[in-house]
């Protein structure tokens, strides 16, 4: 096996010893299985998608899952379409069950802290006893195979527990963040029809805390219209007087402990374990269905892709909306232990996240762009207060990672760090393109398309391209794609979100460049690019410009349909107490003249008091180009500050 480093320019990173990774052992696996020695790690990928079953039969065998497939069994039936193929079909096993099998009774399951200093652990053993508890429960009330419970949690053990007690018994787990307000949560639990509601009754964030109560009321008695629904679980030791008496609740005694084992409902590759949410930003939620399929995709982005093995520790700054808790949760299938974190993750100081990874010495920190730009904006160091000695990978996802957060990370945080840059989405509870362990970082780039993905950039004409940007796509199915849509029976909302672009291609709907080294770059969501002239600009190559001017504190960039064609609108916040100047507009467009091109020049720069972003963190162009050209913003609740679209709403630009 050859190690090749490419040099198109200087890496900002090495990994010392590269045959000491999970990668290494499986690439040389792989090459024995193939009969050949490989000569990169992008030759290793592209030929686990020129031998696709191969691939994910050896990746199931080599996790050691408990799942059940004869070697004599198919591991792929395609279909007359990509959305028809049938992963593993004769295979079985359980989610919760995968996910305890590794990690021994007395090894950390979890560890828990919030903002305000809280502190939980449990064991593996420990863990197990909690689920067993909530199993008895969930069996008493007659949960079964292919009911689905939902969750409006924190991101505390009680979230784990609940998924795995579902998931024990073949039911289906989904779950919301306790921020989202109340009409955000029935757009998505009300089209599912759960049969329970778990929640807390409070929650802290910034060091006040939030009673939940009126909004779990509202929830549930809209919810206990349908006559399946059988009340509200609240993990406290007494139910509050205040929950509504339209509803059954039900608290932590009503929970039995006794000495039986867990039990697993054992289910197939084509049974739903997750249903997942789109942002909403456009409609109602889509409800994505995901089998166990997810498992075996998380398994190898953790343990390849990010190097995380059996003792070590993982934390990602999530909430239970977004995909990187369910995620986070398949860590545990390692042996590894999860650090969960609920509340602010800069109360009262900036350092909250970093003590917590120093003091429980994480191994893989994972965050999002807009996190590492709000550190840099606080001029807030890291690795000034801690040494970060265990922590070998920074993950980062959400969003685009400009060049310039590339440069923070490893002068602010730490040198020594395998930095990945990770892409893919919801839609598929995973990623497309991300870390290569053995490989260097190169500034402003991901590494490269994940193992078994056929992943290529298109350009209009539907043609692959290289070093030109154009529509990431996915040429073949992979085990993660999602079962149907939830309440799609006709597959319509199926076959428009991924395959009216591309007829059965899989279109992301991401807008990205795959490198001459095979690195790649995001610019962000396709339908969010900009096409002045009819060139197609991303609106990452802005945003990326506007990072090194140092009174810009946020910004979003839109194009408006203007004379016959498009212009392109530049929207920007300032440092408190700053006016946008002509001297600072012209000192802003003729930066992006300067690092762009002409075409990439706004046509307006305009002063804004806020940016709109969603729950989970990514800034909504959609929302603002419908702001400013009047139109429905058809769900507002998907936002975390839908309060900042006033302004949008009420801007007339000028002509």
């Amino acid at each position: 096996m050859q190690i090749l480093a490419t040099m198109h320019q200087k890496p900002i990173w090495r990994p010392k010893n590269p045959e000491n990774t999970r990668w290494y052992e499986f690439q040389s696996l792989w090459e024995k299985n193939l009969g050949r020695e490989l000569e990169s790690p992008h030759d290793f990928q592209r030929s686990t998608v020129e031998h696709l079953e191969l691939f994910w039969k050896t990746l199931l065998s080599h996790s050691k899952l408990p799942i059940a497939q004869k070697e004599t069994d198919p591991v792929l039936m395609q279909g007359k379409r990509f959305q028809d193929a049938v992963w593993f079909p004769n295979a079985k096993g359980n989610l919760a069950e995968c996910l305890l099998h590794k990690g021994q009774d007395h090894d950390l399951a979890l560890i828990y802290r919030s903002e305000l200093g809280e502190e939980e652990r449990y064991t593996f053993g420990e863990l197990k006893r909690e689920v067993l508890g909530f199993q008895n429960f969930l069996k008493i009330l007659g949960i079964k195979k292919g009911d689905v419970i939902c969750g409006l949690v924190p991101n505390h053990p009680c979230s784990t527990i609940v998924m795995l007690a579902t998931t024990s018994l073949g039911a289906i787990w989904s779950s919301a963040s306790p921020d989202f307000g109340a009409k955000g949560v029935l757009d998505r639990f009300s089209q599912i029809k759960p049969k329970l509601l778990v929640s807390v009754p409070s929650v802290s964030f910034k060091g006040k805390p939030i009673d939940l109560v009126p909004k779990i009321n509202e929830i549930v008695e809209t919810l206990n219209q349908d006559p399946g629904f059988k009340g509200c679980f609240l993990f406290s030791e007494k139910t509050s007087p205040n929950l509504s008496n339209k509803v059954k609740f039900y608290s932590y005694p009503d929970l039995t402990f006794h000495d039986s084992p867990l039990s697993f409902v054992p289910i197939t590759f084509q049974d739903p374990v997750y249903i997942m949410f789109s942002s909403g930003t456009t409609g109602l939620p889509k409800c994505i269905v995901q089998g166990l399929g997810v498992l075996l995709l998380h398994w190898k982005e953790l343990a390849l892709h990010s190097n995380l093995s059996q003792g070590d520790k993982l934390f990602y700054y999530t909430t239970c909306g977004w995909m990187m808790w369910n995620w986070t949760q398949s860590a545990l299938s390692l042996g590894a232990t999860v650090l969960q974190f609920e509340g602010s993750p800069f109360y009262s100081e900036p350092n909250v996240l970093w003590e917590f990874a120093e003091q429980e010495k994480v191994n893989v920190f994972g965050t999002s762009a807009k996190y590492l730009s709000v550190l840099e904006e606080q001029s807030y160091f890291p690795n000034k207060e801690y040494p970060l000695s265990s922590l070998r990978t920074l993950l980062s996802t959400g969003s685009p990672l400009f060049p310039s957060q590339f440069d923070f990370v490893y002068q602010s945080i730490k040198q020594d760090l395998h930095l990945a840059s990770i892409s893919g989405g919801t839609d598929l509870n995973g990623c497309f393109a991300l870390g290569y362990p053995t490989l260097p970082v190169y500034r402003g780039e991901i590494q490269g398309i994940g193992l078994g993905m056929d992943v290529q950039i298109w350009n209009e004409d539907g043609k692959p391209v290289v070093k030109t940007k154009g529509e990431l796509v996915c040429k073949s199915p992979f085990p993660s794609m999602p079962l149907e849509f939830w309440n799609d029976p006709s597959g319509e909302k199926y076959e428009s979100a991924y395959f009216s672009r591309f007829p059965g291609v899989w279109c992301h709907g991401d807008f990205a460049e795959i490198l001459e080294n095979e690195g790649l770059i995001i610019y962000g969501r396709s339908d969010a690019t900009l096409n002045p002239g009819g060139v197609r600009i991303g609106t990452a190559d802005i945003y990326s410009v506007l990072e090194s001017i140092p009174e810009i504190v946020d910004s979003v960039v839109i194009g408006q349909e203007f004379l016959q064609d498009v212009r392109i609108v530049l929207f920007v916040k300032l440092l408190e107490g700053m006016d946008l100047s002509e001297a600072l507009v012209a000192r802003i467009k003729n930066h992006i003249r300067e690092s762009t091109s002409p075409r990439h020049v706004p046509a307006l720069v305009v002063l804004v008091p806020d940016i709109p972003y969603t729950i989970n963190g990514k800034k909504v162009e959609i929302a603002v180009k419908q702001a400013i050209e009047k139109k429905e913003i058809k769900n507002k609740n998907a936002l975390s500050n839908p309060e900042s679209l006033a302004f949008f709403e009420n801007l007339s630009l000028p002509a």
